[in-house]
C-alpha cells in the first residue's frame, strides 16, 4: 500500500482498487490511499468510496500496523480487485492539517515535555509536564501568533531512525513513539522553528493556519497542564 498523504496531504481523491475486505467489520483496505488512519492524536479521515457512481460513506479510518483500514457504512456488493474512487472529506482534513501544524508551533514555543495531545475540529490540545506552572496563556498566544505572521515553509525529511540514539531530544512527545517507515523516521520541519518526527498531515506553510487563540489551560494532576488551542474559523 502507498500512503499518498505522507508525501502530499493535498490530494483529495484518487482512483485505486480494493485490496482486502473485512465483512464482519464493514471494512476495506485499498491498494493506495489518501485516507489518513487514526494515530498520534490525529483523527482518521472520513469521506467516500465511489463505485460505478454509487457513493459509500467512509465513517472512519484506522491505522492497523502497516495497513490503513476504512470503516464503511455498507460493504454489500464490494469485491476484491474492484476499481474505486477514494475521496476524503477535504474540509475536515484541511482543518486537521491546520490544527496539527499549529500544535507543532505550540510545542516549539513551550520548552517542556509533552505528555499527551489530541487534534479536534473545534479545538485541539497538548498536555505538558509543567509542575512549576511556567505556561502563561497571554504570552503563549502572542508568541505563536508572531510566528504565524511569517511565511514559514513546512517540509519533510526521512532520516535513519538511529539518529535518535544520539539525539533523543528530537522526540518531544513522551507518550507516543515516532512512526518508522522502512527503518526511517519522517521528520516535519517548520522553517527554522521546529524539527521533529511526526506521521501526521500538515499544511505547506504556516500562513495557511491563520491567527490562533489559546483556550483554557487546565491542571491535570500535579505535573500536567493541558493547553487548548483554537483556530479563528
Amino acid at each position: 500500500m502507498t500512503n499518498l498523504f505522507e508525501e502530499n496531504a493535498y490530494i483529495k481523491e484518487i482512483e485505486t482498487k480494493i485490496k482486502s475486505l473485512d465483512l464482519e467489520n464493514n471494512a476495506v483496505e485499498l491498494e493506495n490511499t489518501v485516507f489518513y488512519g487514526k494515530s498520534g492524536g490525529q483523527p482518521g479521515d472520513i469521506g467516500q468510496i465511489i463505485i460505478d457512481g454509487r457513493k459509500i460513506e467512509v465513517k472512519d479510518t484506522l491505522k492497523d500496523k502497516n495497513s490503513i483500514i476504512n470503516i464503511l457504512e455498507d460493504i454489500d456488493g464490494i469485491i476484491i480487485g474492484q476499481t474505486v474512487i477514494a475521496r476524503i472529506d477535504w474540509q475536515r482534513r484541511y482543518k486537521y492539517m491546520r490544527m496539527h501544524s499549529a500544535l507543532h508551533l505550540m510545542c516549539a514555543t513551550i520548552p517542556l515535555g509533552v505528555t499527551g495531545g489530541q487534534i479536534g475540529y473545534e479545538k485541539s490540545r497538548l498536555d505538558f509536564n509543567d509542575p512549576d506552572k511556567q505556561i502563561n496563556k497571554e504570552e503563549l498566544e502572542i508568541k505563536i501568533n508572531n510566528l504565524l505572521s511569517k511565511d514559514n515553509e513546512i517540509t519533510y525529511e526521512y532520516i535513519d531512525s538511529k539518529i535518535l540514539d544520539n539525539k533523543p531530544e528530537l522526540v518531544r512527545t513522551m507518550s507516543v513513539k515516532p512512526p518508522k517507515i522502512d527503518g526511517k523516521l519522517r521528520f516535519v520541519k517548520i522553517g527554522t522553528i521546529d524539527f521533529q518526527p511526526c506521521g501526521g498531515t500538515h499544511v505547506k506553510s504556516t500562513n495557511e493556519i491563520g491567527p490562533i487563540k489559546i483556550g483554557k489551560i487546565e491542571n491535570k494532576g500535579k505535573m500536567n497542564r493541558r493547553v487548548n488551542i483554537l483556530l479563528n474559523d
